[in-house]
């Protein structure tokens, strides 16, 4: 789908990712591994924050673990990381740009989702912090039988819950393991952020550096004001 096209075309429904693209705690997930490795006296390989970008947050303990060298320290590693990252979370909850007025305006139109890596409480407790908790009909999360992106499984009962066919809606990403997922799961994506360097960004149909983007915006008002083409 080209700029043009995904600007004059409504979703039914839109399912948005959390770290990063709703809440800013990129920084934060990143403050917590520089935290844990600390605590471990071990030092990540050059370039593992792009790694552990959008990686759900047990599997980034056991990449930290293999990745310095001591894979018997994975499970240690990964609570520790959640621990702190709650606790940076709980000080300095933040949301990225635009993101509030993007979830209240479509809110008032369609259903929407959040589809996420990290556990339930993480993003409900994230959500609540900013007042954003009660805009989304549900919530699912990887876990109980459901895989964690790249695979299509939070995606697509996301889709499932809303009522509506996976071509008709919208999800919106930040990173490539969570574009691969929702392609997976069979919809349209909005990449938001810098623009990955790693091969698969292109399975975005677009990408905006914010959702603040003046064009988002335009477009968002335009469709649920039900003037849109």
């Amino acid at each position: 789908m080209t700029p043009r096209h995904i600007f004059t075309w409504s979703p039914a429904a839109i399912v948005f990712d959390c770290d990063g693209t709703l809440m800013d705690t990129e920084r934060h997930w990143q403050d917590a591994r520089s935290r844990v490795f600390r605590e471990f006296g071990l030092k990540p390989r050059p370039g593992f924050a792009e790694r552990a970008k959008g990686v759900h947050y047990t599997e980034c303990g056991s990449l930290m673990a293999r990745e310095t060298g001591k894979p018997q320290l994975a499970e240690d590693m990964a609570q520790a990381l959640l621990s702190h990252f709650m606790t940076l979370v709980a000080e300095d909850p933040v949301t990225m740009p635009g993101a509030a007025a993007l979830v209240r305006l479509a809110a008032r139109h369609v259903p929407l989702a959040v589809a996420s890596n990290c556990p339930l409480d993480v993003v409900e407790f994230c959500l609540a912090r900013v007042g954003l908790r009660s805009y989304f009909a549900h919530v699912v999360v990887a876990g109980e039988g459901l895989l964690p992106k790249p695979h299509p499984d939070v995606y697509a009962t996301a889709v499932r819950l809303c009522s509506v066919r996976p071509e008709d809606a919208m999800a919106v990403e930040d990173s490539v393991t969570g574009v691969e997922s929702a392609r997976r799961a069979g919809m349209r994506v909005l990449g938001v952020g810098p623009r990955p360097a790693e091969e698969g960004a292109d399975r975005a149909d677009l990408w905006l550096r914010t959702l603040a983007a003046p064009e988002l915006q335009a477009w968002a008002h335009a469709w649920a004001d039900g003037t849109a083409e």
